[in-house]
């Protein structure tokens, strides 16, 4: 059997696309705000547009990592409770270059998920209960490298600047229809005709920016997986473990009264792709070459073997687990 190479010609491929994607959403966001400031006060509607976004970035409270850990009722992971796994994600944000190391905290609850707060500078990865029994420590070694690829990517600031240019969008669109319903009366006593495509653009501007979001949204975890498999070196790794997330049994009464409910449908209102489309992508990433066999890079610096955490949470009456 011929040994498997990362292919680095692809990953580049992949990168280059997934970044103008982000550059265009990003940028179409923008334009709708613009295109709605025009058609309220032309060019000092888009000054006004342009003054706002740029004060919500400026003067936006930051809301600190240790903040939301709180509310989750994290606990964090000391190197003695994981040892290959702190092990593990040190050596992927020494590779990423990170100033800081991601602080690993746990959450006590039995659906396997793992997700990311914070900046570059102080960020911290939250492992659930069940997703570190799930998950071998190769599989848990591709997760932790796409939550460090979205630290190195700066994502939480993209999506969280998404998210005011969005907000902006919506208030003056909002603004827009108040305006519009106060003029109408006016309008009818003066038989003026009604401005259709400003009616459409405001009354449409937020589902615009919801469906542009979730574009953002799942083009950002197509880069973090060719991120992540570029630096363990292993994309088998993280497909492996998105297979098995996919296979996550919800049970047996969710089946039959909720079916569907963690696969929502179409696929344009999820916020991550869909997940045969990122298994496919990543073994895409796979080269083989028998004259030239190289080692496995998840075994270069990162440990093979760690043991599982035996203690099980319990649900308690507070809805808690712990």
């Amino acid at each position: 059997m011929p040994m498997v190479r990362f292919n680095e010609r692809q990953h580049r491929r992949d990168k280059l696309r997934n970044a103008g994607q982000s550059i265009l959403l990003v940028g179409s966001l923008a334009l709708l705000a613009v295109a709605i400031g025009w058609l309220l006060g032309g060019w000092f509607g888009v000054l006004w547009a342009a003054i706002l976004i740029g004060a919500t970035v400026v003067f936006s409270p930051t809301v600190s990592p240790h903040a939301v850990l709180g509310l989750y009722g994290t606990r964090r992971l000391n190197p003695h409770d994981l040892p290959e796994i702190h092990q593990v994600i040190q050596v992927l944000a020494q590779r990423a270059g990170l100033p800081s190391v991601p602080e690993l905290h746990y959450f006590a609850t039995p659906v396997p998920n793992a997700f990311t707060v914070g900046s570059s500078r102080s960020s911290a990865i939250i492992l659930t209960d069940g997703l570190l029994r799930a998950m071998t420590l190769r599989e848990l070694a591709g997760i932790l490298a796409h939550e460090v690829s979205h630290v190195r990517n700066h994502d939480l600031w993209i999506m969280g600047l998404a998210d005011i240019i969005s907000r902006v969008t919506g208030a003056m669109a909002t603004i827009g229809v108040v305006l519009l319903l106060l003029s109408l009366l006016q309008m009818a006593e003066q038989h003026s005709s009604v401005h259709w495509p400003l009616i459409a653009l405001l009354w449409g501007a937020p589902t615009i920016n919801t469906l542009i979001q979730l574009q953002l949204s799942r083009t950002r975890e197509f880069d973090a997986d060719l991120d992540a498999a570029a630096l363990t070196g292993d994309p088998e790794g993280l497909a492996s473990a998105l297979a098995k997330l996919q296979r996550y049994d919800p049970g047996f009464w969710e089946r039959i009264l909720w079916p569907g409910r963690r696969n929502p449908h179409p696929s344009v209102l999820r916020t991550h792709p869909e997940p045969e489309e990122r298994i496919e992508r990543l073994l895409s990433l796979r080269q083989a070459n028998a004259a030239h066999p190289t080692v496995e890079a998840r075994t270069v610096g990162l440990p093979t073997h760690w043991t599982q955490p035996t203690h099980r949470p319990r649900w308690r009456v507070s809805g808690l687990w712990h």
